[in-house]
């Protein structure tokens, strides 16, 4: 594969995401708004399986400190709960609760107007294009995840 394809999708992949991505998240139930940086979070978290906020943090790329301060907002608003650890009660354990699980299935990455937006600069066939190339690297994606490829990548220290 020619590094050429690689900075292809780097380039491009940042720009489609500026356009699209939502930036900010209501609670249907509260109507109380999230930033879509708390809204990601929420993603990484599960209501069943606890997650630590050292993991958590180290996961999206920030301090433990700063994560501990979105977290502080997240509790206070009622969408996570933090516990200790029952295995170790120094480690500081994050779990959704109700009203975060019902923002993370209604969480979507990007704004369908703005997408709808874009898609409307393209001829008709441009857009099959597009949309052709997105559902290819949907494919092979899923591919990558379901082959265990990914996850073999990750363990190598590769991401």
């Amino acid at each position: 594969m020619a590094q050429a394809e690689v900075e292809t999708v780097l380039r491009c992949y940042p720009q489609i995401y500026f356009a699209c991505h939502k930036r900010h998240v209501r609670d249907p139930k509260t109507q109380e708004v999230l930033s879509g940086h708390q809204a990601s979070v929420l993603d990484h978290l599960d209501d069943v399986q606890p997650t630590s906020l050292f993991d958590l943090a180290r996961h999206m790329g920030v301090t433990a400190s700063t994560m501990s301060l979105t977290m502080d907002r997240l509790v206070r608003a009622g969408y996570v709960v933090r516990e200790r650890s029952a295995e170790d009660r120094r480690r500081l354990d994050l779990k959704l609760t109700a009203a975060g699980l019902r923002i993370k299935k209604q969480q979507k990455v990007l704004e369908p107007e703005l997408v709808a937006a874009v898609l409307e600069h393209l001829d008709e066939r441009k857009r099959r294009q597009a949309l052709r190339g997105l559902e290819l690297l949907a494919e092979a994606s899923r591919e990558m995840i379901a082959s265990g490829d990914l996850q073999r990548f990750l363990k190598r220290g590769a991401a």
